[in-house]
């Protein structure tokens, strides 16, 4: 009777069958991974000021997306490989400036999109099929087959292995570039090395939450946890924490809403992730305000 009982709450949120839903289960490992490199990659793009260049990528990989399902590859590989070769072009226009970084993000991405649209619409005529734009753009993690979490935690730990490798010389470059350089410190090929952790953390966002709205699970948890504490390794490890938080109750909410009136018409998953990463990132501002009272009411 406890049990039953203790259980009724239970079954209220979580609907019957989805932990022993092989899709539910590939969805929540490959949104773990997916988070955790996110994180790390992200709190280097926000303290960079390269949440544009992030975009810029993540727009891109539509057309590698597109143009894999054209082929008929997994898409994955497609958000992978455009990801690194518009990554390569940022870097050889001169994205080491600032200024460099605007020009050349501007150039890639103009380029990028055109291409998508060509390969999107090819996508429609060619296999009739609407699916592959959704599917590119908004994502669609319960169809991604277990077969490719090997992939996503190989692609997941080079990014992870990256950031750990040039983690110092990175952290002194994107504090002061010129202090870097100074130092002897290769600061364009620090800065080319995170820009392929970059792209392979956006593709693999892209495969998870779609190619538009990657750049959310980017930069949103990492915005978060730089709002909780200025320490980069913290900072790191709070905004993993939260992308997962956000990507697995954006799974649950998912898979419940297929059972909300009307019934047999869920939402998406990249709706619930980023809808929670914005409510995380308003939340994560009010110790900020709290202490800012505190100090006022004392001060007075």
């Amino acid at each position: 009777m406890r049990g039953l009982l203790a259980g009724e709450p239970l079954a209220a949120i979580i609907a019957s069958g989805f932990f022993s839903s092989e899709p539910v289960q590939v969805a929540l490992a490959v949104g773990a991974a997916v988070a955790i490199v996110s994180g790390a990659v992200g709190v280097f793009t926000v303290m960079r000021g390269q949440s544009f260049a992030g975009e810029a990528l993540a727009d891109i990989g539509a057309t590698g997306g597109s143009g894999a399902f054209l082929l008929g590859v997994g898409p994955l590989w497609g958000f992978v490989v455009m990801g690194i070769a518009a990554a390569a072009v940022m870097e050889l226009i001169g994205i080491q400036r600032p200024r460099g970084r605007d020009l050349a993000t501007g150039i890639v991405l103009g380029a990028g999109l055109g291409l998508a649209a060509l390969f999107l619409y090819l996508d429609a005529t060619h296999h009739d099929t609407t699916g592959a734009t959704v599917t590119i753009l908004f994502g669609s993690v319960f169809a991604i087959s277990s077969s490719t979490i090997p992939l996503v935690v190989a692609l997941g730990t080079l990014a992870l292995g990256i950031v750990v490798a040039l983690y110092r010389p990175l952290m002194l470059s994107t504090v002061n570039a010129e202090m870097a350089a100074a130092r002897g410190v290769p600061v364009r090929v620090v800065g080319a090395g995170y820009l392929l952790a970059l792209a392979i953390s956006v593709a693999l966002a892209a495969v998870t939450i779609g190619a538009i709205l990657s750049t959310a699970l980017l930069v949103g948890p990492a915005a978060a946890a730089l709002r909780l504490t200025k320490r980069p390794g913290r900072a790191m490890l709070a905004a993993g924490v939260i992308g997962m938080a956000a990507t697995w109750l954006g799974v649950l909410l998912a898979y419940d809403s297929y059972y909300w009136p009307p019934k047999e018409h869920g939402w998406p998953v990249s709706f619930f992730v980023v809808t929670l990463i914005f409510i995380f990132y308003l939340v994560s501002g009010l110790p900020a305000r709290w202490r800012g009272r505190s100090r006022c009411s004392r001060d007075s």
